[in-house]
C-alpha cells in the first residue's frame, strides 16, 4: 500500500483465511525525494503526462517489489494485493487512477499480482472508496458493540461498525495531506512530528470557518475525496493573509478534528471507541484535539487492538486480494454506493 501521504510503501506478509488475518511480517520502503515529487506533480495536469505516468508506474513497481522481497522467503504466497498510487480520483466522472506497472511487479517478484482494485466498484456506479470498511469489520468488529475505525492518512476516512451488524463508511476530508504540505512549505520538514508545531499555534476562527464552508463537508455519504480537491492550491485559496504559519497549522489540525468528530456525531453518535490507524495515529496533538471534541469517547491505537497503525491498510489490500482469489466480492455497496457487490481487481499472473 502507498497512500495519499506519499511517504512510502508498506508491505505485509499476511496469512488470510475465512476465519481472519494474521500478519507474519512487515516492511517499509521510503519514497525517494524525486519519486515523491513526481507523484505529487502527477496529481495535477502537466506536460507529457502519459510518458511520466508510465515511468512513475515502473518506479513504483520496483519499490513495491523491493518491499515485497524484504518480507523474506515467499514460497507459499498465493498473490500480492497491490494498491498503486492514486493520482486522480474522479468517481463522479466514472474513473479513478492508481499508478502501478503491475505486470512489472509480477515479473520482479515471480508472484501473481492483483491490482486495480477500485475500478470495478466505480464501473458499478460506486465511489471506489473507501474499500477498507469490510476489512475493518472482519478484523475489528465486535458483535453488539458500536466501534469506529479512523484512518488518518493523507485523507481521513471512517469505518462505522454498528452494533446491529451494519457497516458504513466514508472519507471525512483532509488529514495529513494539508498538514504535511504546510509544514514542508514553511519549515522544510516532511511532516509535523507529533503535531508539535501545530500545538504551538492558535486556531484562527475565521480561517477555520472559511475551510469548513467547503461544500464537500456537507455531502451525504457515499462520498470520497483526495488530492483532486484538498491540495496545496485549495489551501492557498483560503484567507491566509497575515496569519502566522503555526496558527495556520493549528487551524488545519482543528479542521481535521472537526471533520472527524462532526461525522461521528452525525452518523454514529452512540460510539464509545474509535480505533485509530495511519500516520495520524502518531500525532499526539491531533489525537488530543479529537478527544477534546468528543469527551467520553476513547481514541485508541489499532496496535492496542492487534494490528499496528502502519500495517492496517497494507493488510486490507492483502485481504482484498484473498477475496479476489476466491472470487468473492470486496466492496460494500452501502459504503461506496455501487449497484451491488463486485469482485475487485485484475490479475497479472506470475
Amino acid at each position: 500500500m502507498s497512500g495519499t501521504s506519499l511517504d512510502g510503501v508498506d508491505a505485509v506478509l499476511a496469512e488470510v483465511s475465512m476465519a481472519g488475518l494474521v500478519v507474519r511480517a512487515h516492511a517499509h520502503r521510503v519514497f525517494s525525494a524525486e519519486l515523491r515529487a513526481e507523484l505529487l506533480a502527477l496529481n495535477q495536469a502537466g506536460s507529457d503526462e502519459l510518458h511520466r505516468s508510465a515511468r512513475a508506474g515502473q518506479a513504483l513497481a520496483r519499490l513495491y517489489a523491493d518491499a515485497v522481497l524484504d518480507l523474506g522467503p515467499l514460497p507459499s504466497v498465493r498473490a500480492v494485493g497491490a494498491h498503486g498510487q492514486t493520482v486522480r480520483h474522479r468517481p463522479e466522472l466514472g474513473y479513478t487512477c492508481q499508478l502501478l506497472d503491475a505486470a512489472l511487479l509480477a515479473e520482479l517478484t515471480g508472484l501473481d499480482v492483483v491490482a486495480d482494485l477500485r475500478s470495478r466498484d466505480v464501473a458499478a456506479g460506486g465511489q471506489g472508496a473507501p474499500l477498507v470498511p469490510a476489512f475493518h469489520r472482519a478484523v475489528f468488529g465486535q458483535p453488539g458493540v458500536d466501534v469506529a475505525v479512523l484512518n488518518l492518512g493523507g485523507m481521513g476516512n471512517l469505518s462505522l461498525l454498528h452494533a446491529d451488524g451494519r457497516t458504513t463508511g466514508f472519507d471525512t476530508g483532509p488529514a495529513n495531506a494539508l498538514l504535511d504540505a504546510w509544514v514542508a512549505r514553511h519549515r522544510g520538514q516532511p511532516f509535523d512530528a507529533n503535531g508539535a508545531w501545530a500545538a504551538q499555534g492558535q486556531v484562527l476562527p475565521e480561517l477555520l470557518a472559511a475551510m469548513q464552508a467547503e461544500p464537500y463537508f456537507a455531502l451525504p455519504p457515499p462520498r470520497s475525496t483526495g488530492r483532486d480537491l484538498f491540495d496545496a492550491p485549495w489551501l492557498l485559496r483560503q484567507p491566509l493573509a497575515g496569519a502566522a504559519p503555526e496558527d495556520v497549522q493549528a487551524t488545519l489540525a482543528e479542521l481535521t478534528a472537526w471533520s472527524v468528530t462532526e461525522a461521528l456525531r452525525s452518523h454514529q453518535p452512540q460510539v464509545r471507541e474509535v480505533i485509530v490507524c495511519g500516520g495520524g495515529a502518531f500525532n499526539g496533538d491531533l489525537l488530543g484535539r479529537l478527544a477534546k471534541r468528543l469527551p467520553g469517547v476513547g481514541f485508541v491505537s489499532s496496535a492496542d487492538r492487534g494490528l499496528p497503525p502502519m500495517q492496517v491498510e497494507a493488510a486490507a489490500f492483502a485481504w482484498l486480494a484473498h477475496r479476489f482469489v476466491h472470487h468473492l466480492p470486496g466492496n460494500l455497496p452501502a459504503v461506496t454506493g455501487a449497484r451491488g457487490p463486485r469482485v475487485l481487481g485484475a490479475l497479472y499472473p506470475a
